[in-house]
């Protein structure tokens, strides 16, 4: 229900918004505007994201099956098994959605994008299998959704790219202020659904883990900090593309040391690549669509002005306000958040506080909305219960840590 009133809302503040500017402001345009806007984002959603998916999907979907059936899938479900165990008891031990979790989180945190959506949907499928209720969200599919979308990444590679092509002096120098907000944002997510769900997170299993992880990350910025935005860019590289084709080849061994029919189970597995984003198109287009209808409204624009107003008014400084589009668009849009950060760098500069700003809150969160009708849409989920406010709640703490961040380090 948080979604049907989510989406019907996006249109009703829009019309409602162009309907004002129509008689206020005498714009006959405005809804020529929005309508033209609904076809493109109609048409985004298909051309520009379902379909370069589907061949990616296909691929990987393939892959997943022969490590399957391999045994791959299993040795690392048994391995993370004991923490994955503890976050997601619904789960049963060595089952292969543990697997297929870390790796799509590994992905993630390689900045692989291509290849933990693969991961991702073949991860919310098991999950599914599990689900008593098929219609609605379990709460295993939750703290997997709410997770994934505090967008976990040790190496903002894109945005570094992006700084450097508009002429910053110092690339990365967002680098450690993206990653820590990111990881705050995860961290507070993870305790946030765990207490929601009841789960206990203080046991020595799920302290070991989380505190390997953090002086993992910590000694990975350590070591990376001091290296110059060059070096930093081809390590990312070199290291997230070597993780990525050794998986593959390890898959593909893995398959011939046990015999296993490997084309023909390639072949099997990837079938269900078309498929799946066939199911998903459905849910992209209502969604991109609602959210193009609100942003070329201007309600986009009226929201950030109204809250730069009520900032000013507390007497705080509002100098982070002008990098609040990319912020509220981000759960919205990845790809509107990155227009809009390129956009501010443009306007601001990139060596800017705001230019800087966005980089952090673009690196630090992920595309909520985006991610739900991609992943509980795929599953064929109807009811997302409170994944919706959790998510949320996770970009808000990205938002939150980003600001303090960005003050820290370079206001």
């Amino acid at each position: 229900m948080a979604l049907n009133y989510i989406w019907v809302a996006f249109f009703v503040i829009a019309f409602l918004v162009a309907l004002a500017k129509l008689i206020f402001l005498g714009d006959t345009e405005i809804f020529k505007i929005i309508v033209e806007g609904l076809f493109d984002s109609s048409k985004i959603a298909v051309m520009d994201i379902a379909l370069p998916l589907a061949g990616v999907m296909t691929f990987f979907l393939g892959l997943l099956n022969v490590g399957e059936k391999a045994g791959a899938i299993n040795l690392i479900a048994r391995v993370i098994g004991p923490f994955f165990n503890k976050l997601f008891p619904e789960v049963p031990k060595n089952h292969p959605a543990n697997g297929q979790m870390i790796m799509n989180f590994s992905a993630n945190m390689l900045g692989l994008d291509n290849a933990a959506t693969p991961f991702g949907l073949r991860a919310m499928a098991s999950l599914q299998e599990l689900n008593p209720n098929k219609e609605s969200a379990s709460n295993a599919q939750i703290m997997f959704l709410v997770l994934h979308t505090s967008g976990l990444q040790i190496i903002p590679l894109s945005i570094m790219a992006q700084r450097a092509i508009l002429g910053a002096k110092d690339p990365s120098d967002v680098f450690i202020p993206c990653v820590i907000g990111t990881y705050v944002t995860t961290v507070i997510a993870l305790v946030a659904v765990a207490l929601k769900q009841r789960i206990n997170l203080l046991n020595s299993t799920v302290l070991g883990w989380l505190g390997g992880i953090t002086a993992l990350i910590g000694l990975a910025l350590w070591y990376l900090s001091g290296k110059p935005k060059e070096e930093i860019e081809i390590i990312s590289k070199v290291t997230g593309n070597l993780i990525l084709l050794t998986i593959i080849v390890a898959f593909l061994l893995g398959a011939l040391r046990r015999k296993v029919p490997i084309f023909e189970t390639f072949i099997e597995g990837a079938k269900g690549g078309f498929e799946t984003t066939v199911k998903i198109i459905p849910y992209l287009v209502g969604m991109l669509v609602a959210i193009g209808a609100f942003r070329n409204a201007g309600a986009m624009d009226y929201l950030v002005d109204g809250l730069k107003y009520l900032f000013a008014l507390t007497g705080m400084n509002t100098d982070f306000t002008d990098a609040l589009p990319v912020a509220l668009m981000k759960p919205l849009s990845g790809a509107g958040a990155r227009a809009l950060m390129i956009d501010s760098m443009k306007q601001f500069g990139p060596d800017s506080f705001v230019g800087r700003l966005v980089c952090i809150f673009q690196g630090s969160a992920d595309t909520t909305f985006y991610i739900v009708a991609l992943y509980f849409g795929s599953a064929g989920i109807r009811n997302s219960r409170y994944a919706i406010p959790y998510g949320l709640f996770a970009d808000f703490v990205g938002v939150i840590a980003g600001i303090a961040l960005g003050y820290f380090f370079f206001h």
